[in-house]
């Protein structure tokens, strides 16, 4: 795994040392700094049994070659090293060559295009996946809607037309990593008109040639909900999760149409209240928005409010929290009109101790194989790359993941 030296990455580490065995696992620990790395390595050996020794391996996030020596010596590369849009592509081209599989925690939907563009077609001719956004982006929301969609095309044989994501509830913090890749987007959107396009097309991470449909894209006012009752605010994380959901339906071949609408929100409630807290939230958004969009405001926020990259939480801590996304999909079957339910949650910091679960186990899936994706390379999605075997996978580890008729609660 790279960027072992950092909050996300050792959380990683702790992670798949825990969790698996040396007899079960071959884990190398790697970054730009062999001393650290022999510190965080001796941690761990001290801390689990079974550990008797973990290798490390020393590379320049910036520079291709020293890439290169690292990921020809592994089958699957986990990174938590971001801003991806600073650190990102020498690894993605340096797996492709290697053909080593990848998967990273990037919410940075302008890299993430440039990625497609860039690579998406030698990853196919490599057979090699590299699998973007395996943490709390996008990992909830795509893997739920393709949990709904399957369910709604089995049991009604017709898919959903529209899918409306919920970050229902959540107890946690956020990375400083994942702040300063928010921060890398909106200075990105600000000065590079494809970056700037990226987030204003809501098909941008769709195939070349296929970024247009009839999604608006993402709710930016209160609104009532459209599959239930009460109202809806913005969601923070609706640029990033939307577009991941849209490119797996294309990647998939839209088993769901091309007709397939996809929105994220938070739920506030009903009545005065709900709609009082949905524009409350709905003029926060906003006004952090135009904030990040001023080069003085965005380094002031970066300087003062947001904390570094590599900061965090203790591992205690980072295992406290919760979280629940629901998804819920409409579609017309022969017998009319449905509604089907999936639900992703987990009793576990979303940011940090969820957010390393579902990477490690990303790349878990990746390693031994354990998909249900007809794709054996380019640059893809968790739903596209692995599909519901993630679901099962994250399941066994404690998360909670269940899909059923909405009218009749959720089954498993």
């Amino acid at each position: 795994m790279w960027g072992a030296t950092g909050v996300a990455g050792g959380l990683l580490a702790d992670y798949l040392v825990d969790q698996y065995t040396s007899s079960q696992l071959s884990v190398a620990l790697g970054g730009r700094d062999p001393d650290r790395l022999e510190g965080v390595a001796a941690t761990f050996t001290d801390r689990y049994d079974g550990w008797d020794e973990l290798p490390t391996v020393v590379g320049d996030a910036t520079q291709i070659d020293t890439l290169r020596e690292v990921v020809e010596q592994t089958s699957v590369v986990c990174t938590t090293v971001g801003p991806y849009t600073t650190y990102g592509t020498p690894l993605v081209e340096a797996c492709i060559d290697a053909g080593t599989d990848y998967c990273d925690l990037t919410g940075e939907v302008n890299w993430v295009r440039e990625t497609v563009d860039r690579y998406h077609d030698a990853a196919v001719a490599a057979d090699t996946r590299i699998v973007h956004s395996c943490g709390f982006d996008s990992v909830p929301a795509d893997l739920g809607t393709i949990l709904a969609q399957s369910y709604a095309t089995e049991t009604y044989g017709s898919p959903c037309d529209v899918v409306q994501i919920y970050l229902a509830d959540g107890d946690g913090s956020v990375s400083g990593g994942t702040l300063a890749s928010f921060g890398e987007l909106f200075e990105a959107a600000s000065t590079d008109p494809i970056a700037k396009q990226t987030l204003e097309n809501p098909y941008s991470l769709a195939p070349p040639g296929e970024r247009d449909g009839v999604d608006p894209g993402e709710q930016t006012s209160p609104q009532r909900d459209r599959l239930g009752p009460g109202w809806t605010a913005p969601s923070p994380m609706a640029p990033v999760n939307e577009r991941i959901v849209r490119r797996s339906n294309a990647l998939l071949n839209y088993p769901w149409g091309r007709e397939f609408r996809c929105t994220e929100v938070v739920p506030t409630g009903s009545g005065v209240r709900g709609a009082a807290e949905a524009a409350l939230i709905a003029t926060s958004l906003s006004g952090f928005k135009t904030a990040m969009g001023i080069d003085t405001l965005r380094d002031g926020i970066r300087e003062y409010v947001f904390p570094d990259p590599g900061e965090g939480p203790t591992r205690a801590a980072a295992m406290d929290g919760s979280f629940t996304v629901r998804i819920l999909g409409r579609g017309t079957g022969t017998d009319g009109q449905f509604t089907v339910e999936a639900t992703v949650g987990a009793d576990i910091d979303p940011g940090y101790g969820a957010t390393a679960r579902m990477l490690g186990e990303s790349g878990m899936a990746l390693l031994r194989g354990d998909t249900d994706s007809p794709l054996d390379g380019g640059v893809l999605t968790p739903a596209s790359a692995i599909g519901a075997p993630l679901a099962d996978r994250l399941r066994a580890i404690g998360f909670l993941i269940s899909v059923g008729d909405a009218s009749a609660g959720a089954s498993a």
